[in-house]
This record gives C-alpha cells, structure tokens and sequence, in this order.
C-alpha cells in the first residue's frame, strides 16, 4: 500500500508538471507526460499484458490499459495519465478499506498460540502446540495465550476471552474450570491437563472456520460475478462497434471523435465498483460480526440470516443458563431422598447433560463408576443402567410407565423440570430440578418479534415447564416432550410453511440439536465454543452465551444487504448513465474516469459502513 501511495505522489507531482510546461517545443509536455504515465501505469500494463497470455483479457487491468494507450494515441495527453492516475486512487482506496475490513477478522488469527510450556521429566519445556498430546501437562504463565484447550487442575486466574467472545469483562476460574485455546492469562499460573489434540482444539476450529468463510459466496456475489463475466464484454464489443462502424456509415464523422468515445466506453465499462464493493460488503457484515462475537461461515448464510422468518430455539442452554440445581427431592414411600439423590447421579454419571452434571454436584460425593454397569442412554427419555446390583431408571415420564408397567401421574410439581426415578420396577420418587432464563432472552424474543419474524421454541421437558418459559418469554409457539427426531420433524413442518423468500434459522446448543442445525436454512449454534458439534454442525456460532447476539447478527445481516443493494443500484445507475452521454458524445474521459474509479471509490467507502452495524439500533 505505501509503495503504491508512493507511485501516486511521484506520478501527481510529474502529471502536475507536464501540465504547466511550455508549449513550445511540444515533445517537453508529451515526455512529461509519458513519464507520469509511466511511474503511476507501469504495474497495470504488466498485468494486462500477463492477462493476456494466461487468456484473461477482459478485466480492469487491460481495459484501462487500452483506453489509456488509446487516449495517447489521439492526442489527449492528460486524459491518459488522468484515467491511469485515478484508478491507481481508486486501488489505493481499495487497499485500505480491504485491509480495514480484515483487520477486525484477522484479529482472530492473534489468537493462535506460537508456544506451549509441556511439563516434562526435567521440568518445563517450551514446544509447539502441535507437539502436546491429550493428557499432558501444560504451564500457562500470566500474559500467556492458552495454546490448548484443557481443564485446570493447580491455579487461579481470571482469562481475557476478548477475542474469542467479543465481551470485554475477565473471566475468573480455578481448578477444576475448563479453558479454551485462544484466551489470554491475565494473572496467575496455571497448570492445565491438555484435553484435545492442537488441530482438534477451539483455536484451530475456529481459525479453520475464518479462513475458509470466504469460499462460501452469497447469491448475490455470485451473481456479480456471473454478471461480470457476461456485461465486459458486451460493452467492449459495443465500444469496438462504437469506434468502427459511425465512421464507415456516417458522412462527415471524423474517427478520432468516435474512438474517443469509445475509448469513454471502456473506462466506463470497467465493473470495479460492483466487482469490489459487493464482496468487500459481505466481507466487512462478517468482520462487523466477529467484532460482536459472532462467528460467521460464509456471505451466504449472512445474506440467508437477512431473510429470516422464522427463529426456532432449543430451550435449556439457549434461552435458560442450563445450569440446574436441585431445589426439592420428593421420595415415595419407601424411598430416602439421600438414596434417590445418590441413584439418580450415580446413573447420570457418563452423561455431559446439564442436568446430569446438577445431579452430581448435589450428590457432591465421588463417584466409583465400579458401581455402576449396563449403562443405556435412550434419547428423549432418560438413562437405565445397573447401579450397586439395582435396576435404575432416570428420567421422564415416558421411561417411568415402561419401567413401572403402568401409566400414573408420575410429575408432582407442575411447570418444572424433574428428573423421575425408578429402582428395580417400583416408582421411587422425583428430583426437581430449577433452571434459569437468562438475563437478555426476554428482551431478544422482543427485538426479533419487532423485526417481524415469528418465534417458536422446542423443547424435550413437559408441557408445562415449556409453556410456562413460551409464556415468560413472548415466544409465539412452542412444542414440548420432543426427542431429536421430532425436532428436525417440526422444523421440516415450519420450513414447508414459510414463504418462498423466507428463511428458517435453528439456535441451539450445538450437541444434541447438531441434526436440526444441520437441517435449517441457517443453524446457530449458541455458547457452543467448546462443542465441536457447534463448530462443525452450525453456519454461526455466537461465541457466548447471549441470545442478544442473535438479534445483533440478525441487524447486521440486514444492513449490509441494504448497503449492497445501494452499492449496485448506485454503480449501475451511474454506469448507465455514462455509457449513454458517451455515446452521444456529450461527455469526455474525465467523466469516464468519475463513473469508473469515482463510483468504485464511494461504493468502496459505503461499504465500510458494514463494519460498524454493531453500534445499530434500529431493525
């Protein structure tokens, strides 16, 4: 950037020059001339010239070389370096915006780690990351970047996860807390047990998934481009026909009139300002949305977010915390709330659900898994296994009238979530089990309603527990006691129903929603950093755990489609105009050089308004 910067300063001082040269002798001004065009062209006619014998002659670089050469050919001097020296500007323009739009995505890229402190016989050792394998040890020392995902097992320390989530607030944790590669060790030291492989880890999910969003184009970039390919060489043919037939069919026309308006044809014909706004829109809308903490795959699922119509969330981890505590234990007759508590989390013990993971922490005993045998989870009901010789069975009502035999009003507490047991056949009792909204879903719900998209909810808890949260949050429908099958059946339903142009996003947690995610039109996968379901099944993922991201992403998405949609209908408008009057004769090569490099420049400058969407309030 700073050499073409260069080029353009000499170039302006030797154009200004050759302009106030004298007269006489005239060869003083065309050498003047020549030397400002050389110094500011030289690059453009090197690369047309490379163009051509690769077979790629229609693009910027040779129409402005021909219309250039073309303009020195009839005389107008300072036309030539005009439309030469301005696209050089229009480049450099180019350049920073480009580098101003990647900056907020390569900023990601600072979180890869260079170095890992591997625990060894001898001490610790600086190596790669690539080198560590799951179970070793690594020493994560303040100011350090964590180079690997893991849990903590000596230290305390507060994380800066800035560039993984956006949010600018510490996040404190201690032994036993799970770490994510890419946040950075404020304060202490800390000793981390590696729990993932270099390439498996958040960091390299998540660069991986930078540096291949581009790859994934929108409709309307690839249209650009389809239309690109298709209008250059129409309108050069059409500059050709402009300069040869008037001459040969009309009495009088002189040829270097014509061939000056078709020289106007291919400085105006040159589609920079689409070819380069449109991509550098979407690319800004993504890093706008990196900047927001939200992870984006591709243009095309930005584009396909500003059509949403439908917002179908999973419940527990999405618009709840998903982290429960046991509130009550209601044992029959016969049972012990102790034993039921201690059956329950010696069942749930494999299980990573949040609910199993509140059982155990209320059980708040270790846990000899050599108790426990015959371990069947069976999805949308709860878990059986073997427990200390017992037949156990934990989970919904469904699982208690298979187990059991017989059909009963299993659920005492209406409206909540409970985890039912049974032991050897005999109904025992129920844990119940409280989780809480977070803080931004009944504001989200909100802004998504104004926004005009329907809202709907699926949930695998009772009738009541999800109505009951549809009811607090606005939600306009929800459906409830689904396993993950009737999940991607309802979706299907809703996608069937929704208009032609309309989209349908899924929000998940990103594990056990990773078919639905799959299956909708955008999948979001929610605070799924740690997941790799989220990061391998969702088309975004909001790297915390804020619904308000959503409707963030959603006024971002919205916004660049607007500026796109300006930046084409802006360049078209403009470009047709020109062709037109330059046709008629009506305008010279300054105002070809305006529609081309003048039109790309304020199309480019718009476009970097995608970047700051973030701060938006409006819908």
């Amino acid at each position: 950037m700073k050499k073409r910067l260069i080029r353009i300063i000499i170039g302006a001082i030797l154009f200004a020059t050759a302009i106030f040269l004298p007269e006489s002798p005239a060869y003083l001004g065309l050498i003047g001339f020549l030397a400002a065009y050389t110094v500011v062209g030289y690059k453009v006619i090197w690369k047309a010239a490379r163009g051509i014998l690769r077979g790629q002659m229609l693009d910027e670089n040779f129409l402005m070389s021909v219309a250039s050469i073309g303009a020195f050919f009839i005389g107008e001097y300072p036309e030539a370096v005009a439309v030469m020296l301005f696209y050089q500007i229009g480049e450099l323009f180019e350049d920073y915006a480009v580098g101003k739009s990647r900056k907020s995505i390569t900023q990601l890229m600072d979180i890869k780690p260079d170095v890992a402190n591997l625990k060894t016989d001898d001490g610790f050792k600086e190596v790669s990351p690539t080198q560590v394998q799951p179970g070793d040890f690594i020493l994560i020392r303040p100011g350090e970047k964590v180079p690997l995902d893991g849990i903590i097992r000596e230290g305390e320390s507060s994380l800066d996860t800035a560039a993984l989530t956006g949010e600018s607030l510490p996040r404190d944790v201690g032994c036993g807390d799970e770490v994510l590669s890419g946040c950075v060790n404020m304060r202490g030291v800390l000793t981390v047990e590696v729990t993932k492989h270099f390439g498996e880890s958040t960091v390299s999910k998540i660069l991986d998934l930078v540096e291949n969003a581009a790859n994934k184009k929108s409709k309307t970039e690839s249209f650009i481009s389809r239309f690109a390919a298709v209008y250059t060489p129409i309108v050069v043919g059409a500059a050709v026909l402009l300069a040869l037939l008037p001459p040969l069919l009309i009495d009088g026309a002189v040829w270097s009139d014509w061939i000056k308006r078709a020289l106007n044809f291919l400085v105006v014909s040159c589609p920079c300002a689409l070819v380069i706004s449109v991509p550098l829109s979407f690319f800004g809308g993504i890093g706008g949305a990196s900047k927001a903490g939200v992870l984006v795959k591709g243009s095309n699922y930005l584009e396909a977010m500003s059509k949403a119509e439908y917002i179908v969330m999973d419940k527990t981890g999405t618009l709840t915390e998903g982290k429960f505590h046991v509130e009550k234990i209601w044992a029959e007759e016969g049972f012990e709330e102790n034993q039921l508590l201690e059956y329950a989390a010696l069942a749930e013990c494999y299980s990573n659900h949040p609910i199993s993971q509140s059982l155990r922490e209320a059980y708040g005993k270790e846990i000899d898994s050599g108790d426990v045998c015959d371990v069947s989870e069976l999805a949308g009901k709860g878990v059986k296994t073997v427990v200390k010789g017992h037949k156990v069975a934990a989970g919904n009502k469904k699982l208690m009238e298979e187990e059991t035999g017989h059909k009963g009003e299993f659920e005492i507490y209406k409206g909540s979530t409970q985890v039912l047991i049974a032991i050897d056949g005999v109904y025992g009792g129920c844990i119940l089990l409280a989780d809480k909204l977070k803080d931004d879903s009944q504001e989200t719900i909100s802004q998504l309603k104004a926004g005009g998209i329907k809202t709907v909810m699926l949930t695998g808890d009772g009738k009541e527990a999800g109505e009951k949260a549809a009811l607090q949050l606005g939600i306009d429908k929800v459906y409830t006691r689904l396993l993950p099958a009737d999940k991607v059946r309802i979706v299907e339903e809703l996608m069937e129903n929704k208009s032609d142009k309309g989209k349908l996003v899924f929000v998940g947690d990103g594990i056990n929603d990773a078919p639905v995610l799959a299956r909708a039109d955008v999948g979001v996968a929610m605070g799924g950093l740690g997941s790799d379901a989220a990061i391998e099944a969702a088309d975004m993922v909001i790297m915390n755990d804020q619904p308000s991201k959503l409707a963030q992403v959603i006024r971002i998405s919205r916004k660049t489609m607007t500026i796109v949609r300006e930046n084409i209908v802006f360049a078209l408008g403009i470009k047709a105009l020109v062709l037109i009057l330059s046709a008629l004769g009506l305008v010279g090569l300054w105002a070809a050089v305006f529609a081309d490099v003048g039109v790309s420049v304020i199309a480019i400058i718009n476009a970097l308004r995608c970047l700051n969407i973030r701060f938006a309030t409006s819908k």
